[in-house]
């Protein structure tokens, strides 16, 4: 989950003209209970990271098959997909517990700059789709935002998993403009993932969900007839105000809400971010970045403050 960088196009919300979109505006515990509703009802898929207080996955934390299946049950009732971001360091083991959990699963490999480790994760991620563990795969997660990679390495490591496990689609996540910045990398997905963060584009409440409609449709219009899945979407609780862009509890409610309303109504697949909060990633994104969780780092479910 990463913001836009400046010099890569993006649609930018305080350019774009849109009509001010209808938002919830009840009360807390009136939001309180359409979030529980809609997650009672299971939504279709949610982003799922296993570490705890303590771990972090730019150090290689290793994580056990314990604390997987006891996060995956807490979130198990509520979804109906879960989507990973990496083969190794114990995650290679989540998709066979969720499997085991009558869960379906978006597995992804992590790709970084890290080479031998790449190798590791492919490797991996081959092995769970032969197994019958992977229903998608994700082979990178913002590598080309991030600069870790150029695309044709990219398009190779996706040619050779496509190669291995021709029966399970395999796609590559990124910033939903990325897909019209790289239309090669269009052409060789099965499917495409895009993360759509109107938070991130400064994005005011009151039109996010709209916005976010619009970054879906932009990546649709460019996809060439290939099925496009929203891989991340989210709303912080706490942190600063960012641009237009206000996180608090009833504000994440909210979102969820109406971004959960919209992707049922329109029949778009949408994973949201994220499971529970994680506090190793202050270190990498300052404090948005370990509140973006419908649970908290404890695993304790955030939106009931009015019980």
């Amino acid at each position: 989950m990463s913001k836009p960088r400046g010099n890569i196009r993006y649609l930018n919300a305080n350019r774009y003209l849109l009509k001010k979109h209808s938002m919830i505006s009840e009360d807390s515990s009136v939001l309180e209970q359409l979030m529980k509703d809609l997650l009672d009802n299971q939504i279709h898929g949610i982003s799922f990271s296993p570490y705890l207080e303590g771990q972090d996955p730019s150090v290689k934390s290793q994580i056990t098959p314990e604390q997987i299946a006891k996060r995956l049950e807490i979130i198990r009732p509520h979804t109906k997909w879960i989507r990973s971001f990496s083969c190794t360091c114990g995650n290679e083991v989540v998709p066979r517990i969720a499997k085991e959990k009558s869960l379906k699963t978006m597995v992804g490999a992590w790709l970084d700059s890290d080479e031998e480790n790449n190798e590791l994760e492919i490797a991996n991620a081959i092995a769970i789709a032969k197994a019958g563990h992977a229903d998608m795969l994700a082979i990178g997660n913002e590598v080309l935002l991030r600069e870790d990679l150029d695309v044709e390495q990219l398009i190779s490591y996706i040619k050779r998993v496509k190669e291995a496990v021709p029966h399970v689609p395999v796609g590559y996540v990124d910033a939903y403009y990325m897909f019209v910045n790289y239309p090669e990398i269009v052409e060789v997905c099965d499917v495409l993932f895009a993360n759509c963060y109107p938070f991130w584009e400064h994005c005011a409440l009151d039109i996010s969900v709209e916005y976010m409609a619009k970054m879906y449709e932009f990546v649709v219009q460019n996809a060439n007839g290939k099925p496009v899945i929203i891989s991340e979407t989210g709303w912080p609780t706490k942190g600063e105000q960012y641009g237009g862009a206000v996180p608090s509890y009833d504000n994440a409610m909210r979102y969820f809400i109406n971004t959960q309303n919209w992707a049922q109504t329109n029949d778009v697949p949408l994973f949201y971010f994220s499971s529970f909060d994680e506090v190793w990633k202050i270190n990498h994104e300052g404090e948005y970045g370990a509140y973006w969780g419908i649970w908290d780092k404890e695993g304790n479910y955030k939106f009931n403050h009015n019980k």
